[in-house]
């Protein structure tokens, strides 16, 4: 008998050995038959795109009256994008967006507009890059697939992520890069290993696909060899003046993003009609190039009609280069910020390894080790990107120099801050423990919180004071209102059977059922906070890091509203919220309004639609 039940046992472990390995097989089967054709499609749009730059760079060199059609091209483009492209403006903003939070998923038709938007900047002379191209190319069409097949959300963040990883392998030769990239960007201090494998697949089929199509990206060497033994026996000495360049390498990713993003921020508030951004913006590169008296930073950088021009290849020797960093960024973040389309990646390797030539120089090092350093130390602290930039370097230069490049790009990490040329990268685990982020910030959201500092915090004397001494009349005033707030404590594996719809893979996490219901019954505010550090229910003080959550302690989803309606939305929603511990506070609500008017009896939808207002 024992036997029997023993030999029961191993039958029934193997079946259910055989059902799992079946059912693996299956997933990746289907999940082939997904991302092998969408990395085919994208890595020909991308040999497509690459192509059509290549004609436009030439044409431009043929024919330099061009420039003088930047203008009136950058107008066309903002027109474009104003008549149909309005909600793909947002750009690889955009898709990162819809990675961390799917919804309306990217449109198709980012692909043709980014296509021709970046093609007539490079034509005209616009200074800008690829990356943004081909990463908004990769994510329109993956998002274009995952809604033909119908992918649930955890689905759709795959493939988005598969579409980034084909778009950058094929677009600058570096798949392993392309995958680690596509990992990597989503959140600063955090990489998303549930689209490994097929990032991975993309990245190889999207580089290959373009090679098939006959397109050679630029070759980049070091002849330098440090020691005897290469890289891993490096001199001290060379490694610290490595690490001395990694921050100034962050430094500048941090000035290039700041730049861009307050100058476009300016175009906006000066101008709010979209088409003429650009007219301005080409107005002002035109007037660079005259009053510099030169043409060698517009369009890539890459190569040059002008044997003598600075080019990417030409910062990996000698003579050194000391300003061309410097005139790349400005010439870029003019472009960019002006509404021209393009990428940011391109030009920050120009601005790196034109750095790293000048800093060679000043440093006594290698000035092919440092601008192949710079190359991609740059592009790390300004993306937020260390592991994928120290993979593109070997990709590029080869394994020889892996100490160097990673103590480079590793710094420059570090030393380029809360900041980045993606705005919508979430902060998942702060570089630096000086100020309290919330959980998975943005650095939008990062910027605008920053310490803000006026004229009267540079001078003692506020102008607001009299000559008498006494403090001129506040022009505005603190309306209250009485307002409500309940938590709603629950895990977050808690999921919302009861009542929700289910997707492919499972069912939805209560959290955010409540949050979307709240949000369809018009609930005034509801966020669900996340917890890094704490007990519940008398258990042990539980840490998962420093700013990751935990998914083992108690998180809260928290709505605001006027009491009857919280409770009304308790009573409809009983069957989910019966076992959850649930906390109603009294608050009060303050608007900010002129002198003399009285807001107290308006309503939470009037109140949340004054711009001042705040809860």
């Amino acid at each position: 008998m024992r036997a029997t039940f023993r030999n029961l046992f191993h039958t029934l472990n193997v079946a259910a050995f055989v059902r799992t390995r079946h059912g693996h097989a299956i997933s990746v089967l289907r999940w082939g038959l997904i991302l092998v054709p969408m990395a085919l499609a994208v890595g020909s749009l991308c040999a497509a795109f690459l192509w059509s730059l290549d004609v436009a760079t030439r044409t431009r060199f043929a024919h330099p009256w061009l420039l003088f059609l930047l203008p009136a091209g950058g107008f066309a483009i903002g027109l474009l994008y104003q008549w149909t492209g309005r909600s793909v403006e947002g750009g690889n903003n955009l898709i990162v967006e819809q990675i961390h939070e799917p919804g309306g998923g990217v449109p198709l038709r980012m692909a043709p507009l980014i296509f021709i938007g970046t093609v007539a900047t490079h034509l005209f002379g616009g200074s800008a890059g690829r990356e943004g191209t081909a990463v908004q190319l990769g994510g329109s069409l993956a998002s274009a697939v995952a809604r033909l097949v119908g992918l649930d959300p955890s689905g759709v963040r795959v493939l988005l992520m598969a579409g980034i990883a084909a778009g950058f392998g094929a677009v600058f030769g570096t798949p392993l890069a392309g995958a680690v990239f596509a990992l990597e960007v989503l959140a600063i201090g955090r990489v998303e290993y549930s689209a490994l494998v097929p990032c991975l697949i993309a990245g190889v089929v999207g580089d290959w696909t373009c090679h098939m199509w006959g397109i050679h990206h630029g070759a980049y060497h070091i002849d330098y060899v440090a020691g005897v033994g290469g890289a891993l026996t490096a001199e001290p000495l060379l490694l610290g003046k490595a690490a001395i360049a990694g921050v100034v390498f962050g430094l500048a990713g941090l000035v290039f993003a700041e730049a861009n993003h307050s100058l476009g921020g300016l175009f906006k508030r000066l101008i709010p009609y979209g088409p003429v951004r650009p007219v301005v913006g080409g107005l002002m590169v035109i007037a660079l190039v005259y009053l510099l008296g030169t043409r060698d930073y517009l369009g890539l950088g890459v190569w040059s009609a002008d044997p003598n021009a600075p080019t990417i290849a030409g910062f990996f020797g000698p003579p050194v280069d000391h300003w061309s960093w410097l005139l790349k960024i400005l010439f870029t973040v003019v472009t960019l910020s002006a509404g021209f389309k393009g990428g940011e990646v391109t030009p920050l390797f120009f601005i790196g390894a034109a750095l790293g030539n000048a800093l060679g120089g000043l440093l006594g090092a290698p000035v092919d080790l440092f601008a192949g350093l710079g190359f991609v130390a740059v592009f790390a602290g300004a993306a937020n990107t260390p592991l994928a930039c120290t993979i593109m370097g070997v990709e590029l230069f080869g394994a020889t120099h892996i100490v160097p490049i990673a103590i480079a790009c590793f710094l420059a990490y570090l030393c380029s801050g809360h900041s980045g040329i993606y705005l919508s990268q979430r902060i998942a685990v702060p570089k630096t423990g000086g100020g309290l982020l919330p959980p998975d910030t943005t650095l939008r959201d990062a910027r605008a919180i920053r310490p803000q500092h006026s004229l009267t915090d540079l001078f003692p004397f506020s102008p607001s004071i009299t000559s008498e001494g006494d403090p001129m009349p506040h022009t505005h005033q603190v309306n209250a209102s009485e307002i409500g707030m309940i938590r709603i404590y629950l895990k977050p594996s808690d999921k919302a059977a009861k009542g929700s719809v289910k997707t492919l893979w499972a069912s939805k996490p209560l959290y955010r059922a409540l949050v979307a219901q709240a949000k369809a019954e018009g609930v005034m505010n509801a966020v669900a906070h996340h917890t890094h550090y704490g007990f519940s229910n008398h258990g042990p003080v539980r840490e998962h890091g420093a700013e990751i959550s935990d998914p083992h302690l108690t998180m809260c989803v928290e709505l605001i509203d006027h009491r009857d309606k919280l409770e009304a939305f308790c009573a409809a929603h009983g069957d989910l919220l019966a076992s959850k511990v649930i906390v109603y506070k009294h608050l009060e609500h303050w608007s900010i309004g002129p002198r003399g008017v009285d807001h107290e009896d308006a309503t939470p939808e009037e109140l949340s639609a004054e711009p001042d207002a705040a809860v």
